[in-house]
C-alpha cells in the first residue's frame, strides 16, 4: 500500500502543534530546534526504514529486501529525515518510465516522536524538486495521507486530482482499493 501514513497513538499524551496527527515533545524527544537532515538513503538506512514501516502499525510491511533495494536502486527519488544520527521518517519513490517528469510516492513513514516538526510535508517537498508531478495512492480511509497531500499541494500552488486506480478486486489479499492523487503541475525549481 502506497502513502499509509503512520496512525499510532504514542503513550504520552500530545498537544496538537498544527499538523495532522502531529504533538508536543515529550522528554524523551528531540527537542523541536534539534536540527532536521533531509538525504537520500543509504544501503545502512534501509533497515531503520523498514523498521519505521513496521513500527508504525498502519503502513502496508514489504520485505525488508524491498527498503534496501529503494536505498540502493532508487536513492535519488527517495529521502530520509534524520535527527541526531537517528533515522526518524522516509519517503520511497521513484520517477515512472513512462512519465519521467512524474515521482510516484509509495510510502512515507515518520517516527512519533517528531511529530508536529512537518518532516513528512518536508520530506515530499525535497524529494520532488525537479518533478512537475507527483502521484500517490491512498485508501479511502487513510485520512492522515489525504491531509497530508492536500497541504502539500496548496503549500506548491498545485492542483489535486483524485481518480481509481486499484480496484478492492485488483489484489488478491483483500487489500483496500487504492484511488490514485496527481498533485501539479509543480514548479520545475532545481536545487
Amino acid at each position: 500500500m502506497a502513502c499509509r501514513m503512520p496512525q499510532t497513538t504514542p503513550a504520552v499524551p500530545r498537544v496538537p502543534q498544527g499538523e495532522p496527527g502531529a504533538g508536543a515533545a515529550s522528554s524523551d524527544d528531540p527537542e523541536p530546534d534539534t536540527p532536521l537532515l533531509l538525504r537520500p538513503p543509504t544501503l545502512a538506512d534501509g533497515a531503520h526504514m523498514w523498521r519505521l514501516a513496521r513500527d508504525s502499525g498502519s503502513l502496508d510491511l514489504n520485505t525488508s529486501y524491498a527498503y534496501l533495494l529503494f536505498a540502493r536502486d532508487f536513492a535519488r527519488t527517495c529521502r530520509v529525515a534524520v535527527v541526531e544520527g537517528e533515522v526518524v521518517g522516509f519517503v520511497l519513490g521513484y520517477r515512472r518510465p513512462e512519465a519521467p517528469d512524474t515521482l510516484f510516492v509509495w510510502q512515507v513513514a515518520v517516527d512519533p516522536a517528531v511529530r508536529g516538526r512537518r518532516v513528512a510535508g518536508r520530506l515530499l517537498a525535497d524529494v520532488t524538486v525537479g518533478s512537475r508531478w507527483l502521484e500517490a495512492t491512498i485508501t479511502a480511509d487513510n485520512t492522515a495521507s489525504q491531509r497530508l497531500f492536500a497541504r502539500f499541494a496548496r503549500e506548491h500552488g498545485a492542483e489535486v486530482v483524485r481518480s481509481e486506480l486499484f480496484a478492492a478486486d485488483h489484489f488478491p489479499d483483500g487489500h483496500d482499493a487504492e484511488g490514485l492523487v496527481r498533485i501539479g503541475p509543480l514548479p520545475t525549481t532545481e536545487s
